[in-house]
């Protein structure tokens, strides 16, 4: 079934909120399976002739809202609590007040658990970047994020440093005949993965829509902070991964579900803010019932963008390595911008968002990147249950994507990339060194979280050139 828009629910007199809403959940729910037109037809019959669908189980509460009677409604209204969960922050001097008090909003859910808020974090929709959110039997579209399963990709190959000097034109031809950015489109050669057959794409009525879409932008990635970039990495002693300390090169990928999570979290995001009404600064936390058939479906879904977004950077790896005749022997990766179920110190089960944050379970591997200029850290987790065993995904931005374009010009960022030796290709002011935080403190905030075990500099990097 298309998607019933708003301003088609008030041509057929759908013209109070609370009609429209019931409307559009109750369809999305009971009726995904007919089309748009005989969905219209219903919704006309029913505010037409409300008596009729009175008692029906499914649509009487649409009707009632057409009838001189008390009317039933199939949402909730929740408050703020005023007494919050167990809340620490990280490297918390170099986080904007606005990220801070966000972060108490979504603390003052009833839903909620336990929160932490790592030392990358700045402002975001709902829930801010860098926040970990730990809640009871529910998950919030907007705590995961719109783009769901963002993650990082770090393949060490079989080089050393001189591989840049020698081959310095083929990399960058490379990115540009192998990469594809922004928010349209993909590559011209046609990708193939495993994840384009997966059965949860023929589970609803959404997903079965977006999977061509899905075929046409694998092994793309997006606009914004994402990146390819090849780089060297500095590997430490007794490093976990079987390889002697030294220097090695390595290619490095960030992001994410592309079309695909973006739909998929404003679909469920629309339902949760239908069903579960909350006061104004905290109406984008709307929540999905975990056992709810749109909870099941959001975490469905979910999934399979996360499945997706690491087929994007599988592809993009292999595409690159076979080109430059590379050969892999380490992969390091992480998801952020997702939601999992985990279990407390004290055996409570929570579903645990991680919106910009790295997950850092006891030994788990992640990579933390800073920016086009500065290192990115190859990292394990200590398992710190003060933090939600969460580590940040980044440097964090430090300016608006706005400011940063306002206080840089071209000719400035050329300058601070021939002074670091990095080769941009595409890119933009918004994404700037000066835009994000220091890496290094960001690091040094967060020592109790995880250990380093490698520190990686970028060499040529590709971005969208918005």
């Amino acid at each position: 079934m298309s998607n019933i828009k708003i301003k088609e629910l008030s041509k057929i007199g759908y013209t109070n909120d609370q009609a429209r809403s019931l409307a559009l959940n109750i369809t999305v729910r009971h009726f995904k399976h007919h089309t748009k037109e005989e969905v219209i037809s219903l919704l006309t019959d029913i505010k037409n002739n409300p008596e009729e669908y009175a008692n029906d189980a499914i649509t009487g509460k649409i009707a009632a809202t057409f009838l001189d009677r008390e009317v039933a409604c199939n949402y909730n209204t929740y408050n703020l609590l005023q007494q919050t969960g167990a809340l620490k922050i990280f490297g918390g001097k170099e986080i904007e007040p606005f990220a801070k008090k966000q972060m108490q909003t979504a603390m003052s859910l009833p839903i909620v658990v336990q929160g932490a808020l790592m030392p990358d974090a700045h402002t975001g929709f709902g829930l801010p970047i860098g926040g970990v959110l730990a809640c009871n039997n529910a998950v919030i579209p907007f705590a995961v994020g719109v783009d769901i399963g963002c993650r990082m990709a770090l393949t060490i190959v079989d080089e050393k440093d001189s591989f840049f000097r020698s081959n310095s034109h083929q990399i960058k031809m490379a990115l540009r005949e192998h990469t594809h950015f922004g928010m349209e489109g993909g590559l011209e050669q046609v990708q193939e993965h495993e994840v384009l057959d997966h059965p949860s794409f023929k589970a609803t009525e959404l997903l079965r829509r977006l999977q061509g879409k899905a075929a046409r932008q694998l092994g793309s990635s997006g606009s914004g902070n994402h990146f390819v970039e090849f780089g060297s990495l500095e590997l430490a002693e007794g490093n976990g991964l079987g390889l002697q300390p030294g220097r090695y090169v390595a290619l490095l990928s960030h992001s994410g579900s592309r079309g695909l999570g973006a739909n998929v979290a404003q679909h469920y995001t629309r339902i949760a803010m239908d069903t579960c009404k909350l006061p104004g600064e905290a109406k984008q936390l709307a929540w999905l019932d975990i056992n709810s058939e749109a909870g099941q479906e959001y975490w469905l879904s979910m999934n399979l963008a996360g499945e997706y977004a690491k087929a994007c950077h599988d592809r993009i790896h292999a595409n690159l390595l076979k080109a430059l005749g590379l050969q892999p022997i380490a992969l390091i990766e992480n998801h952020h911008n997702f939601a999992w179920k985990e279990q407390l110190p004290d055996g409570r089960e929570v579903i645990v968002h991680r919106k910009g944050a790295t997950p850092a379970h006891e030994g788990e591997w992640g990579i933390i990147p800073g920016s086009m200029t500065e290192a990115a850290y190859l990292v394990t987790g200590k398992g710190a249950a003060s933090g939600l065993n969460s580590a940040s995904h980044g440097a964090g931005r430090a300016m608006s994507r706005q400011r940063a374009k306002e206080s840089m010009t071209v000719s400035g960022m050329k300058q601070m990339l021939g002074k670091a030796g990095v080769t941009l290709i595409g890119g933009s002011v918004e994404e700037n060194p000066l835009a994000y935080k220091d890496i290094e403190k960001v690091m040094a905030s967060q020592t109790e979280l995880v250990d380093i075990h490698g520190r990686f500099l970028p060499v040529v990097v590709r971005m969208n050139k918005e």
